[in-house]
């Protein structure tokens, strides 16, 4: 009977042992990864692209947050500390905090993935008519590159460059996945393309203009409701209600981090709807499928 209990007792101990060396394999495996940093959602999709499971992507903007005005939490300066890359891409908060984020690891390099693109100032596509002109942030430039396929091709070179350089040990595996992530842009491109090619200047609403490299992509125009970055008064309502029937539009996009009361009064006074488009979605190739199919149902 002892020797019963000695036996189980031993065979216990050994599969605990198992599966303890099972956890530090599978941490030590994870250890391998290479960690990352990025702004905000969709970077980490293009970032992952490319590295695939060489990586460990950590995204510094949480969902429901703006970049306009995010602060990175306590646990996230901690990892940040350990991190050898940071991918950044223009986002508001960075002006603040890339500084001192860079003062807690001097030794982390920061790659500007907004690199190369010529940014457009948020009062030149912003308004689609002089009516409504709008004149806030006219010498900001607009930090929604992210969302035109043909300007995420000119980052995910970046990206790629970037991993090559401070991973020399995995450069063709970044190289083989940065041609099959750039021949699924080039697709992406061709099929927006060709959705819209006899929309053009064809006019549509948003709340916040975050879709203006989108437009001009693709030959649409955006039309903003919110004014400075606050609801519209009740004259620029008007004249957005005006001039959205004048237009025909019959859709007006919100973000889920901004209120949608102002976007809901005027689709309710043109006869339209609301639809959502998270500029900040995580899964950006099928979110941008998913807009574009709320485009094509609305200018039909």
């Amino acid at each position: 009977m002892w020797v019963n209990q000695r036996k189980r007792l031993l065979i216990g101990i050994f599969a605990a042992s198992g599966v303890f060396l099972l956890i530090v394999s599978v941490n030590a495996q994870a250890g391998k990864k290479l960690a990352v940093f990025v702004s905000i959602a969709p970077q980490k999709y293009f970032v992952q692209q490319i590295g695939r499971e060489l990586l460990d992507v950590q995204v510094m903007v949480q969902p429901g947050a703006s970049p306009a005005t995010y602060e990175p939490k306590p646990r996230q300066m901690a990892a940040l500390s350990q991190t050898p890359i940071y991918f950044a891409i223009g986002v508001p908060f960075e002006k603040n905090w890339l500084k001192k984020i860079t003062a807690v690891n001097p030794n982390m390099r920061v790659v500007h993935t907004d690199h190369g693109i010529q940014k457009i100032p948020m009062s030149a596509h912003r308004h689609a008519t002089e009516k409504y002109p709008g004149k806030d942030h006219q010498g900001e430039p607009d930090p929604h590159i992210w969302l035109s396929p043909a300007l995420v091709m000119i980052q995910a070179r970046t990206i790629r460059d970037a991993l090559q350089e401070i991973d020399p040990a995995h450069r063709s595996v970044y190289e083989t996945n940065y041609k099959a992530f750039a021949s699924t842009l080039a697709a992406l491109d061709a099929e927006f393309r060709n959705t819209f090619a006899d929309k053009q200047g064809l006019q549509f609403m948003v709340f916040h203009p975050s879709w203006g490299y989108f437009a001009d992509t693709y030959g649409l125009k955006q039309v903003a409701v919110e004014i400075e970055g606050k609801n519209p008064k009740p004259s620029q309502l008007k004249e957005l209600i005006e001039h959205a029937k004048e237009q025909g539009i019959k859709i007006i996009f919100v973000q889920p981090q901004f209120s949608s009361k102002s976007a809901k009064l005027v689709a309710r006074e043109i006869g339209g709807q609301v639809a959502v488009a998270d500029p900040l979605a995580q899964d950006w190739s099928a979110n941008l499928r998913a807009v574009v199919r709320e485009f094509k149902g609305a200018l039909q």
